[in-house]
């Protein structure tokens, strides 16, 4: 989809006008970082990644972002046994920019797991509770809206 005049290679004007919004949660917010690496490796840049409670999946680094994504924001919860990372930093601030990490609890205000097994609610609650809360949405809907549309508020 980056290759415009399908000649089978990207140039870097093919490269540079890339819009690339990365997001994931959990193992595949890990991912998240994993693929924004394996760009920077072609030259290709990334406007923005966004992590949801990532959990590092092995021989993975998901916690420094590299110079090719533009901005980067991890969210994130600290209760039960499974939760992510709560800190993502830039490996180079000057052309990386972390929008935050922002930690979400669920201990005042729950939301709703329903249609998950029991076992996720037992065990795993608040890491499926930021995965389905709205307010998580709403604001990465946002981000991914003012990097897509120029100009849109953050």
């Amino acid at each position: 989809m980056l290759d415009g005049n399908r000649d089978g290679r990207l140039s870097s004007q093919e490269k540079n006008a890339a819009r690339i919004v990365i997001y994931g949660h959990s193992w595949g917010a890990s991912e998240t970082v994993t693929l924004a690496r394996r760009l920077n490796q072609r030259d290709i840049p990334v406007l923005l990644t966004i992590q949801v409670d990532s959990v590092e999946k092995f021989r993975e680094e998901d916690g420094r972002i590299l110079s090719n994504v533009r901005a980067a924001i991890n969210f994130y919860q600290s209760d039960g046994l499974l939760h992510g990372r709560s800190l993502i930093e830039a490996m180079n601030p000057a052309k990386t920019e972390i929008l935050g990490n922002i930690e979400s609890t669920y201990k005042t205000h729950p939301v709703s797991c329903a249609g998950y097994p029991w076992y996720a609610r037992a065990f795993m609650k608040p890491h499926i509770e930021i995965e389905n809360d709205p307010r998580v949405w709403n604001r990465i809907e946002a981000l991914i809206g003012s990097e897509v549309i120029p100009g849109a508020a953050r």
